[in-house]
């Protein structure tokens, strides 16, 4: 670690990982439902288990996008943080609007009340004054990054990462526009949740994931940066126009059908883009980097993202094909191991990276943060195998045959057995990770009769 003030990564990193452990669990809970029904029904329904599971998944990714900028911005900047004490407040607020949400929603506070009560929309659910928060969390973050690389050394890196993170948090500001007509609120809420996972996320992958390789392969930073700008051309030109892929059956002009099959086909790209980015850096790399767990989860992201926003998002992307499979388990398919292999195994990637450095240990436990990979992308890929043909059957019996909901569902059951058991799998993994990098291994000492350094 060069700089003291990449320092503020380890507490955001630190919060994340807390709030991906009560992600994990909140989707094993949600599975458990799904195979018993009335389990916790009256103490916690199912759409507030499904409301903290999707909401821990979108504020935690957030926190690791933060700690990844506050980690690597300096090095890239070649300059401290701006302010370290305003990035512990930008915390310190994001943690009470979570626990002001979480606390609203599990007891049912405030209901009707415009500023205090929920809002019962899903991902944007949150208070009114908890949006409000994270809206100046937001300007607190932009300003002290932005005042950072202004004053420093700027690269292809941290332009991209500003871009995707100023795009983050100005499309977040239409979760305060909630129309009355639900085709326009449904217009527009696409504009947050669409355009940021494959939009400004993505811009904001590309850039973390291009750092990563600079950092442990050891090729030449103008090779990563015409890479870094191919992907990113690419995903600004599909994802945009994209999203029209969801306008396809909620009251909008017939030609979206055509706009977002054409250009949802193309998202695909810059997918594969990345994955052959990460395998090429690597195979083109002069660096045996001793941090081989961090090197697992960027290839890991790369393909995981491929075939989880890739492939299987363009299995049902065609106009024609969405109109039977949207909301059947094959959206659930898509989502779970998209945002798995894009931005889950993102953070846990520079995580796996940043913690050895941040806690100046090494080595540290290598093979358990390795064996939860092989866990979690292994019970990942089964979950999304077993959603798929769930999905499949869903959509013949419901959408073909005109079978009603409840009874298709009770003859999904065997899946929802087998995708509960993948989610054993992943939570197991999701804890070992949090063991492999929070818990100190008992280091090796050498003949000489000192601890090896942390390896840059």
């Amino acid at each position: 670690m060069k700089y003291q003030s990449q320092k503020v990564a380890l507490a955001y990193f630190a919060v994340a990982l807390g709030l991906f452990a009560i992600q994990v669990l909140g989707g094993l809970l949600a599975g458990w439902v799904y195979v018993s029904p009335n389990f916790l029904s009256e103490l916690l329904p199912f759409n507030i288990i499904r409301m903290l599971h999707t909401n821990s998944l979108i504020v935690w990714l957030l926190l690791g996008f933060f700690g990844a900028a506050y980690f690597l911005i300096p090095e890239e900047s070649e300059r401290e943080i701006h302010s370290t004490k305003l990035a512990y407040l930008q915390l310190l607020i994001l943690v009470v609007g979570t626990l002001g949400a979480v606390v609203t929603y599990v007891f049912d506070l405030f209901e009707g009340n415009f500023l205090l009560g929920k809002e019962g929309r899903e991902f944007i659910e949150q208070p009114k004054w908890v949006k409000v928060g994270i809206v100046v969390a937001a300007l607190i973050f932009l300003y002290n990054v932005s005042m950072t690389v202004l004053k420093g050394k700027k690269t292809a890196i941290t332009n991209i990462l500003l871009l995707g993170l100023w795009g983050l948090a100005l499309l977040f500001l239409f979760s305060f526009y909630n129309p009355s007509n639900l085709s326009l609120d449904k217009q527009y809420w696409w504009y947050i949740v669409h355009l940021w996972v494959e939009g400004v996320w993505e811009l904001i992958m590309a850039s973390i994931l291009a750092y990563l390789m600079l950092k442990l392969t050891g090729v030449d930073r103008e090779v990563v940066e015409k890479w870094l700008y191919v992907i990113v051309a690419a995903a600004l030109f599909s994802g945009i126009l994209g999203t029209g892929h969801h306008y396809y059956w909620i009251g909008t002009p017939g030609y979206w059908q055509w706009i977002g099959s054409i250009f949802s086909s193309l998202e695909v790209i810059p997918f594969f883009a990345m994955m052959a980015f990460a395998f090429v850096m690597v195979w083109k790399g002069r660096r045996d980097h001793p941090n081989k767990a961090a090197l697992l989860w960027s290839l890991g992201c790369a393909t995981l993202a491929f075939f989880g926003a890739g492939v299987w998002g363009f299995l049902h992307t065609l106009h024609g094909v969405n109109f039977y499979t949207h909301g059947t388990q094959i959206t659930a398919a898509h989502g779970h191991l998209a945002f798995f292999g894009a931005y889950v195994s993102l953070n846990l990637a520079i995580i796996s990276y940043a913690m050895p450095l941040l806690r100046g240990r090494d080595p540290y436990n290598q093979v358990l943060n390795m064996a939860s990979f092989w866990l979690m992308s292994g019970g990942m890929a089964f979950m999304t195998f077993v959603l798929t043909f769930a999905g499949t059957i869903q959509t013949h019996l419901q959408r073909v045959n005109g079978d009603y909901f409840m009874d298709v569902q009770d003859q999904l059951a065997l899946f929802y057995w087998m995708r509960f058991g993948s989610g054993v799998a992943v939570v197991i993994g999701a804890l070992l990770f949090i063991y492999a990098v929070a818990v100190p291994r008992r280091e090796v000492i050498s003949a000489g009769g000192a601890a090896s350094a942390p390896a840059e």
